[in-house]
């Protein structure tokens, strides 16, 4: 117990969104983890909205979670509870996008947020970044923040930006819930890995030639298959395209559920020696599976992944392509893996960080004295 804190325990009905983008697993991990994390704090009300087949069994939602595909009654539900004084409020973790749609959840929940600190509720947001930085989106913040307990954000820029509150880890290195420290275990094992997996963003420019030769070049110097995925479903195309031009083999997303997509994905990132993408959580998800990850980025404007690794204690894993030769790609991707142990070594570090927060937040939502 941390000094200072009453022993005495005390468990609401935690409130908590956990929709996303439908067809992306990468919001899965997020709010998957930080379920699991609430779950000893209090029963949980989860608002998955009109979630499609699989979702909900993606993010493990138990018998004794209340599910709510209505905001209507979700919210009803909430401000019925926080007048009772048995409710707490916990923001749903990953990127905003400070516009006024992006913003709903922290302007129209402001009424529940009210009334769960009158009486006496915790509200904590833990694992937030923010996409853009605008004056005005920032003073609309304000309120939300000033009537949290807890903030804890997910990059420096945010923390920097809204101006209250830590950094931590983002939620997705923590792992699967069941293999949570697998990576770092791993720095032991003998195990061959022998893919190199690639996944693209759909909404960018295809990668140049010198790009397509550089990830070839790497995978034949280290007798690596290139394997090209899907884990976001808007993707599918260029995945199955990228696999052609990288002679590679193609595991897409075809109508398999999520949880099962996740689980084919695992799989095949516990082979990998590295992976190669401009997605967050595709490099975070196979990094906690043991591959070494590599922002081979064609597009130079977004310092998105960097921020998030170098707040987990991880640098250096982002490549810039634009006007490097394929064997400067080589080399480059070359470099990163030669960095394994040392990578391996930051992500157990990161993930002895996340049960830290996981401790603090169970302590704010359940102990009396906390503040």
């Amino acid at each position: 117990m941390i000094q200072g804190l009453s022993p005495e325990r005390m468990q609401r009905d935690i409130f908590v969104p956990a929709r996303g983008q439908y067809d992306n697993i990468g919001d899965i991990l997020l709010r998957r983890q930080l379920l699991d994390w609430l779950r000893a704090s209090g029963p949980l009300h989860v608002y998955v909205g009109e979630a499609p087949d699989g979702y909900a069994e993606g993010l493990g939602l138990t018998p004794g979670d209340v599910q709510y595909r209505s905001f209507r009654r979700w919210y009803a539900a909430a401000l019925a509870s926080a007048v009772r004084g048995h409710a707490s409020y916990v923001f749903k973790p990953g990127e905003i996008q400070l516009t006024l749609i992006g913003m709903k959840e922290h302007l129209a929940m402001l009424p529940v947020l009210a009334l769960v600190r009158a009486r006496h509720g915790r509200v904590a947001r833990v694992g937030v970044g923010s996409r853009n930085f605008a004056p005005l989106p920032r003073a609309l913040m304000g309120p939300s923040i000033a009537l949290s307990n807890v903030s804890l954000w997910r990059d420096a820029a945010t923390a920097g930006y809204l101006g209250q509150g830590s950094i931590m880890p983002d939620l997705a290195f923590a792992g699967a819930s069941s293999a949570a420290g697998s990576a770092a275990a791993d720095l032991g094992s003998t195990a061959r890995r022998d893919v190199l997996v690639v996944s693209m963003r759909s909404d960018l420019e295809y990668p140049s030639a010198a790009w397509l030769a550089g990830v070839r070049a790497v995978a034949a110097d280290n007798g690596l298959q290139i394997w090209c995925v899907t884990q976001v479903l808007r993707d599918d195309d260029k995945c199955g395209q990228l696999a052609t031009d990288l002679g590679g083999e193609a595991l897409r997303w075809n109508g398999t559920g999520h949880d099962e997509q996740e689980q084919r994905l695992r799989s095949l990132y516990g082979r990998a020696a590295l992976t190669v993408s401009d997605r967050l959580h595709v490099l975070v998800g196979a990094l906690t599976e043991g591959a070494v990850p590599a922002a081979l980025l064609v597009d130079a404007k977004s310092d998105k992944i960097a921020r998030h690794f170098a707040a987990a204690g991880l640098h250096d894993v982002s490549i810039v392509s634009a006007g490097l030769s394929a064997a400067e790609i080589a080399a480059r991707l070359q470099n990163l893996l030669g960095r394994r142990t040392a990578i391996l070594a930051g992500l157990a570090e990161a993930q002895d960080e996340l049960q830290t927060v996981r401790r603090l937040l169970d302590q704010v939502l359940t102990t009396e004295s906390f503040q």
